[in-house]
């Protein structure tokens, strides 16, 4: 139990990322609909850079978080300030990350013989806190991302419900021509909720090349960007609402991986592969009521 447990965090871990990116960018008025290619981007840039200079994870965390705002800077020029239609561009930078990796990855690495990996990030136990019986193990054996969330979550919620700038953010996602009235540059304060957005997603992409797996598949994201913009829906796009809704997804993946692992035969193992996809439907349905920016997805347009 405390193995699935700590799994739990581990997996939700780049979830997280994503779906509190996505909250900030929502709240501004702009669907990041390009989280999917943002985070397969942020992995394959990860993966590269990490290989090439021998396994260097910072060098390859570095090169997540810029491939990931050089695309969302893309999807932020289109739909912010051309006002072009959100989820078709969403779409289509989706399609072009997806051609763009498995182009440049035949390009540099060729057809391997062997597959390409590296040594991925390593668990850090807190001396002390690693101790506590139950909450230890599961808390606080992880690795750096994780601990880097801990911190993250508190101070995005403060910053969004006790600041100037959070309340600027929620103010032009609910009534953009009041906050154009105040003095708020709508375009470009929509635009860095984007490029943070990118950051954040090319971490969480990489999370999944050099902080989990070690290697790169044009396949190894598999529509969790998807999920990740279902949590922030579903967690009311709040960040403890987000955190909230990772842990449950979290679980689904760890309990999908727990019984592959297992080798139990009683359903097969497809079931347990899409049981986190499942899960999004099944809670999407479920959901009565949802809080959503007034200005969700509609671009903005100064009058005169």
């Amino acid at each position: 139990m405390i193995e699935l447990l700590s799994r739990t965090i581990l997996m939700g871990t780049p979830l997280l990322y994503g779906s509190l990116s996505e909250v900030y960018a929502e709240r501004s008025g702009v669907m990041n609909t390009a989280i999917e290619g943002i985070f397969l981007i942020g992995a394959w840039a990860g993966f590269v850079a990490a290989y090439q200079t021998g396994g260097n994870l910072l060098v390859g965390m570095f090169a997540a978080m810029v491939a990931g705002v050089i695309t969302a800077a893309l999807y932020g020029w289109i739909c912010v300030y051309l006002k072009q239609h959100q989820i078709v561009t969403g779409v289509a930078i989706n399609l072009l990350a997806l051609g763009f990796c498995a182009f440049f990855q035949r390009v540099i690495f060729g057809v391997p013989v062997t597959p390409l990996i590296v040594e991925p990030l390593q668990p850090i136990a807190i001396p002390f806190l690693s101790d506590i019986p139950l909450l230890g193990p599961i808390l606080f054996e992880q690795n750096i991302l994780t601990y880097l969330l801990y911190v993250l979550v508190p101070l995005g919620s403060f910053m969004l419900y006790r600041t100037s700038l959070g309340l600027s953010i929620r103010s032009i996602g609910e009534n953009p021509e009041a906050g154009d009235v105040a003095g708020i540059r709508v375009d470009r304060l929509r635009f860095l909720t984007i490029l943070f957005a990118g950051v954040m997603c090319g971490i969480g992409g990489a999370f999944y090349s050099i902080g989990y797996l070690g290697m790169f598949t044009t396949t190894i994201i598999g529509g969790r960007g998807w999920i990740a913009f279902a949590i922030c829906f579903l967690g009311n796009w709040k960040p403890y609402g987000v955190l909230a809704g990772t842990l449950v997804f979290g679980l689904a993946e760890a309990v999908a991986i727990f019984m592959q692992s297992s080798g139990a035969s009683l359903f097969p193992n497809e079931l347990f592969i899409a049981l986190p996809y499942i899960l999004t439907i099944v809670l999407t349905v479920a959901r009565r009521s949802f809080n959503v920016p007034a200005e969700l997805g509609v671009p903005y347009r100064k009058e005169g």
